[in-house]
C-alpha cells in the first residue's frame, strides 16, 4: 500500500484563550481542526473578530495555542522552545500581509533578499539570483533598485510576495493580501499566488474577503465565532 502524503498543515482541537486565569478570561479559538496538503490553494473567510488572524498567527508559529497540537510538514510544535520555532518558521513558512512591511530604506531586490540575510547572515549569489528571478517573474524586472516609497501599492505587494517566497516555502500564509488593493491590481496579486502555488507546489492559506478571489481557490473555509463552521 502506497503511504498518504503527510499534510504540510495539521491541526487538531487547537483552542486559544486571553487572560487565563483571570475573570475576564477569553476564548477566541474553540477546537479547531484542519489539514492542508501540500500545494493545495485554501481560503479563509469569516467575519470580523472571528479569530482569522489569531489562527493565521497561530498556525505561523507567531502565537502558541493554549491547547491542542500543531504539526508543521509532519514535525509536532508543542515541545518546540523559541529558537527552533524561529528556525522551522523561517525554513519553511513565507508570509504576505494586507500591509506589506517592506523597509522603506531598502531597494525592492534588497527587501526580497532579506529573508536570507535574516537565516543566514547574508545574501549569497545564488540567493540574489534567485530574488531577481522573482522579481521578474512578478513583472518588476525593470524595479530592482526602485525604494517602496517609489512603487505604487500594487508593485509593492508583488515585492512581498516575492520576498515571502524568496525562501521557497512550503507553506504561503497570506492575511487579506488585496484589502488594499483595487480590482485589478487584487486580480493580479491573487493570479501570482495561484501561479506559485501550481509552479513550485507551495501549499497556500489565503485569508480574504473577496468571494470572486475565494471562488479561484481549491477549497473555502469559514470562521465564525472562533469555530470553524463550513468546509
Amino acid at each position: 500500500m502506497t503511504t498518504p502524503p503527510v499534510p504540510i498543515l495539521q491541526l487538531a482541537d487547537i483552542r486559544r484563550s486571553y487572560n487565563v486565569g483571570t475573570e475576564v478570561e477569553t476564548e477566541v479559538l474553540h477546537g479547531i481542526s484542519l489539514a492542508l496538503q501540500q500545494a493545495e490553494f485554501v481560503a479563509l473567510k469569516g467575519p470580523s473578530g472571528s479569530g482569522k488572524s489569531t489562527l493565521l498567527n497561530i498556525i505561523g508559529l507567531l502565537e502558541r495555542p493554549t491547547s491542542g497540537t500543531l504539526e508543521i510538514a509532519g514535525r509536532p510544535t508543542r515541545s518546540l522552545n523559541d529558537a527552533q520555532i524561529t528556525a522551522l518558521r523561517g525554513a519553511t513558512i513565507g508570509f504576505v500581509f494586507q500591509f506589506h512591511h517592506l523597509l522603506p530604506a531598502f531597494t525592492a531586490l534588497e527587501n526580497v533578499l532579506m529573508p536570507s540575510i535574516i537565516a543566514h547572515g547574508t545574501a549569497s549569489a545564488e540567493a540574489e539570483a534567485n530574488a531577481r528571478d522573482l522579481l521578474a517573474r512578478v513583472g518588476l524586472k525593470d524595479a530592482e533598485y526602485k525604494r517602496p516609497g517609489e512603487l505604487s501599492g500594487g508593485m509593492q505587494q508583488r515585492v512581498a510576495i516575492a520576498r515571502a517566497l524568496s525562501l521557497r516555502p512550503r507553506l504561503i500564509l497570506a492575511d487579506e493580501p488585496t484589502g488594499n488593493l483595487d480590482t485589478v491590481s487584487a486580480d493580479e496579486v491573487f493570479g501570482l499566488l495561484r501561479e506559485f502555488n501550481r509552479d513550485h507546489g507551495s501549499a497556500c492559506l489565503i485569508v480574504t474577503h473577496d468571494p470572486r478571489l475565494a471562488a479561484r481557490s481549491d477549497r473555502i473555509i469559514e470562521l465564525v465565532d472562533g469555530h470553524l463552521v463550513a468546509i
